[in-house]
């Protein structure tokens, strides 16, 4: 059970196994991404009847699926170019102050 909803999981939020990976600008997949998460906010909202929800139930969709954007944007960075998390304190590279 576990696996199967790793597998949905994936297959939903995972650019690299759903159906949006032959999008091959990563830009226009995460767009499309923010639009069906609006969509299905927009669904919900409607089929429970909670219209004056609506702006609440979008702002946090919004949150969580720029949070999930965010959280997946710095895996990959730090698998694929971890140099990015290098840390600059202003010293030189013998780690005295230039």
């Amino acid at each position: 059970m576990q696996n199967l909803l790793v597998q949905a999981w994936n297959y939903v939020f995972n650019h690299e196994v759903s159906p949006l990976r032959h999008i091959p600008d990563i830009s226009t997949r995460h767009m499309i991404l923010q639009i069906l998460g609006w969509m299905w906010a927009v669904a919900f909202s409607v089929a429970i009847g909670s219209y004056a929800l609506l702006p609440v139930s979008l702002i946090g969709h919004a949150a969580l699926i720029a949070a999930a954007t965010i959280t997946v944007a710095t895996y990959t960075a730090a698998a694929n170019k971890p140099s990015l998390f290098k840390s600059y304190s202003g010293r030189g590279p013998g780690g005295e102050h230039e």
